[in-house]
């Protein structure tokens, strides 16, 4: 006995001899002292998409808030890098003298003229003139390209009758036909709203076209093997799949009912954007100029936003 304590004294730590080492199969009857003889209970695994280390009582989940905040600014501050750049250089090259601040005046000077013309209430005015001419043709544009689109895409021989005519008139700038409008209709509304809707139908009509011509045969081969008839064919496949294309149609469209807008309220208008940006340039206000220009860029923006949520409320059905 004294000889197994004094070798147990001066047994380097860490040596390990076949007596300290525990039963292969302790006894379960036995347990264990912080157990109670019962058997530990397994670790409580996170489910899956629950956090492994879970908020504290009385903390809020929403407490990482700032941090997917200032995710989602630096993403913004990313892809608005060149828009900034832009909008920098407009303000500082003037004022440095790179460029004549008599004929580009700084952002700010625009911007505060704009200010002026929204405080007086001329931009409401003529925004309001430019809205109700574009909006009017585009909406015309939609209701009349969209089922002749589809008409010429789907039937062969209505296809085969009009592709000739369709293809003079594709290739003739809208902007050359301004003066035929203002001819045949006058200098009044209507030539306005005709000149938008000329100029909005091409791109609605091709690419409804486009959308249709272009469905997957596979899909419609499929369709019919399932027993599906003309219209239901049309109705289930062949439109659902042509709706990316002809929205974007309908994009094009909203950036050219404002862009050829410009051209028909310079002619014989008394209110409008474009009546507005020619107006101040010929009385040489050309921050007021600038300021419609703005205008313009923002509405643009605004509306081709617009579409791209409609766009995704009639495309659920695609996977990303």
């Amino acid at each position: 006995m004294t000889d197994a304590r004094a070798d147990e004294r001066t047994r380097p730590e860490g040596d390990v001899h076949w007596y300290d080492l525990p039963d292969d199969e302790p006894d379960p009857a036995a347990g264990d002292e912080r157990t109670n003889g019962k058997e530990p209970a397994a670790p409580i695994r996170p489910t899956e998409g629950e956090s492994r280390n879970p908020a504290p009582a009385g903390v809020s989940r929403t407490a990482a808030s700032p941090a997917a905040t200032w995710r989602l600014a630096r993403r913004a501050g990313r892809n608005s890098a060149a828009i900034l750049l832009l909008l920098a250089a407009w303000e500082v090259l003037p004022r440095l003298g790179v460029v004549d601040p008599v004929f580009v005046p700084p952002l700010s000077e625009s911007l505060a003229a704009g200010a002026d013309l929204l405080l007086t209430g001329r931009l409401p005015e003529h925004l309001e003139a430019s809205l109700a001419r574009s909006l009017s043709g585009f909406g015309l544009a939609i209701v009349l390209a969209i089922p002749l689109g589809l008409l010429i895409g789907w039937y062969k021989p209505v296809a085969d009758f009009l592709t000739p005519l369709l293809e003079v008139f594709r290739n003739t700038s809208a902007v050359a036909l301004l003066p035929v409008f203002t001819l045949i209709l006058g200098i009044g509304e209507t030539t306005k709203v005709a000149f938008v809707l000329y100029a909005c139908s091409w791109p609605i009509l091709l690419n409804t076209v486009s959308g249709v011509k272009t469905v997957e045969p596979l899909l419609i081969k499929s369709a019919r093997s399932m027993g599906l008839g003309p219209v239901r064919l049309f109705q289930k496949v062949i439109l659902p799949a042509a709706v990316p294309t002809i929205f974007t149609g309908v994009r094009l469209a909203g950036a050219y009912s404002i862009l050829v807008l410009l051209f028909a309220e310079m002619v014989g208008a008394k209110a409008g954007l474009g009546y507005l940006i020619l107006d101040a340039q010929s009385s040489f206000r050309i921050p007021d100029m600038y300021a419609g220009i703005i205008t313009i860029s923002v509405v643009g923006l605004l509306f081709n936003l617009l579409l791209i949520g409609v766009e995704r409320r009639f495309s659920t059905w695609r996977t990303t």
